[in-house]
């Protein structure tokens, strides 16, 4: 398993430069990483544009946001924590007309958590 503290700090020292954070030892998917910076989801776009392997971006509500709504995601795995919070961030808040889902998977955990994946249908 890598070191993620190095793998962080390798993350950040390349932040912004366009250059590959450094393979970790033991963890082959750090051969790959990129660092982006400035405009998110216009860097996700010419990241999908191009070959390779699927992307993962992981982020807050606003970058999960952007992405939805310019339509580069894929996939969306949702994780529903039997809380009530009264309040919260909704990462679907800026399509301009409804989008119809497909649940892929779900799965109940014994603390009452609910992971679900959905593609657009």
């Amino acid at each position: 398993m890598a070191n993620p503290t190095a793998a962080l700090r390798d993350a950040r020292a390349n932040a912004g430069t366009g250059q590959p954070a450094q393979r970790q030892p033991g963890a082959e998917s750090w051969a790959q990483a990129y660092v982006a910076s400035g405009d998110l989801a216009e860097e996700v776009a010419k990241l999908k544009a191009g070959e390779g392997k699927p992307i993962v971006a992981h982020g807050g509500a606003g970058f999960a946001r952007s992405l939805i709504c310019r339509g580069l995601v894929d996939e969306c795995a949702l994780l529903v924590q039997p809380v009530a919070l009264g309040q919260g961030l909704a990462v679907f808040s800026e399509l301009a007309a409804p989008r119809p889902l497909k649940l892929m998977s779900s799965r109940a955990f014994p603390g009452g958590a609910v992971a679900q994946v959905y593609r657009p249908a």
